[in-house]
């Protein structure tokens, strides 16, 4: 079934959605739609791309919907949250969903199962407070110290890895109204028909890639749907954060978007931001697979705006090479990104007196001390945000200034910095910002980076001249 925006009228075949172990499945879809999760978020975007002009956010259903609401979010440039929802199970049989719970004490009981099973009220109640203790912690362990992204009046985009019974679904949408969202558009991959047609009257719309009449499991829709954990939901949730804005008012009119040609068959989205009176220009390399619009690399480059540096912020990788995991550690090609960048820099009228700096971030770090060591002069300062410097070519040529800054409690990638360190010839200093770990999320620890940053480049970079 091609992606559609879906609208279903009700349907006398039964969901097929497995709800107890006793429903064995006698279907198996003859080809997997699905590479994994990431994959189904990609395509799920192309169909919600009409709702990038509310300005939504997109809220994953912790933990299998965040890492396909993540590419959702990626792709409209919207901020991501979560709502954690936690299944109420039979006592005899967990697995066989009776309810769910989500947050702000929201509760979906289906009575007819209660009575199926035989539970009495007060059974009832003493499941029902052993999950919302289960919940309060998930929203502990997810969030941290971060405070939930306000949805007062906005567009809500709800994610999901698939919608079977709904149940858990239902309870996300009554959250995410009782938190204030305007709109909730429920969107996922693969859904079963009859439960998209019951909850259509609670959510304004619903989007879905795939809408088999026989659903059986939402893992027969996926090559790999292996169990999402605690630390990659909290590592999403970091990196989709809402962006720190300007306050409103304040509009910087050198900020735009454009094409970088790279050669003559590929060219680049970038976004190049040049304050009045620019001391020098930083363009940024991410890493692990994020884009331009990582909302922590934007965070340092609004600030080093502020400071008078120019910032170029671009996708190395097209969205086709996105889709192969390798080229987001292929070195040499992210490398040669940058050096195509910073020749179209120099070319630039309004950039090109500019000094050169580069800001990279994991295995972009990487990619930034490459190009370094192949552009020689041609770069006057390195910053490395918690990144791979070990994973870069020939770090003995780099010439650039280069700072190292790394979490005092990521542990192996301190170490793994140390160590390429003591193989920089050029001048270089490791600076750790204590209690961070690797994604710098804690609070206060990116405003720290930023500070570091920016005195690094004002000591190295604005002096300097390109060659």
């Amino acid at each position: 079934m091609p992606g559609r925006q879906i609208s279903v009228e009700p349907s006398e075949r039964p969901t097929g959605a497995i709800t107890s172990p006793e429903d064995p499945p006698s279907f198996v879809p003859s080809a997997v739609r699905f590479t994994d999760r990431h994959d189904a978020g990609r395509q799920l975007a192309a169909l919600l791309e009409p709702f990038r002009e509310e300005r939504p956010v997109v809220v994953g259903i912790a933990r299998g919907g965040v890492p396909v609401a993540a590419e959702v979010a990626r792709a409209l440039d919207a901020p991501l949250d979560i709502a954690v929802v936690r299944k109420i199970g039979a006592p005899q049989n967990p697995e066989y969903a009776i309810g769910a719970l989500a947050e702000g004490g929201v509760r979906v009981l289906s009575t007819g199962t209660v009575r199926a099973v035989g539970l009495s009220e007060a059974e009832l109640q003493a499941l029902v407070a052993r999950v919302e203790g289960e919940l309060s912690e998930r929203l502990r362990r997810y969030r941290g110290a971060r405070t939930p992204t306000e949805l007062t009046g906005r567009t809500v985009i709800l994610v999901d890895d698939g919608l079977a019974t709904g149940r858990s679904a239902l309870a996300a949408v009554r959250s995410l109204r009782k938190r204030g969202a305007s709109r909730v558009i429920l969107a996922v991959p693969v859904a079963a028909p009859e439960s998209v047609h019951a909850l259509r009257d609670e959510a304004d719309e619903v989007v879905c890639v795939e809408m088999p009449d026989d659903l059986w499991a939402i893992g027969f829709w996926y090559e790999d749907f292996r169990p999402t954990t605690d630390e990659e939901v909290a590592a999403l949730l970091a990196e989709g954060a809402e962006i720190p804005r300007r306050p409103p008012g304040v509009q910087d009119e050198a900020s735009r978007q454009l094409t970088i040609p790279i050669r003559p068959d590929l060219s680049l989205s970038g976004d190049l931001t040049v304050p009045p009176g620019a001391r020098g220009i930083v363009a940024f390399a991410h890493g692990s697979g994020s884009s331009r619009l990582s909302p922590r690399n934007r965070a340092v480059a609004q600030t080093l705006v502020d400071a008078g540096f120019a910032t170029l912020l671009f996708d190395l990788l097209t969205p086709q090479e996105e889709i192969d995991r390798a080229n987001v550690f292929d070195i040499p090609l992210l490398a040669s990104r940058l050096v195509g960048a910073s020749a179209w820099v120099h070319e630039r009228s309004e950039v090109g007196h500019l000094p050169l700096g580069y800001f990279g971030a994991s295995t972009g770090a990487a990619a930034a001390l490459s190009a370094a060591a192949e552009l020689g002069d041609g770069v006057g300062a390195v910053v490395s945000r918690g990144g791979r410097p070990d994973l870069a070519l020939k770090l003995s040529a780099v010439r650039a200034p280069t700072l190292l800054i790394v979490g005092g409690a990521d542990y192996q990638v301190l170490e793994l910095n140390r160590e390429a360190q003591q193989q920089l010839r050029c001048a270089s200093e490791l600076a750790v910002v204590p209690g961070a770990t690797h994604l710098f999320e804690e609070p206060g620890a990116l405003e720290q980076v930023s500070r570091l940053a920016i005195d690094w480049l004002d000591r190295h970079l604005a002096s300097s001249r390109p060659a």
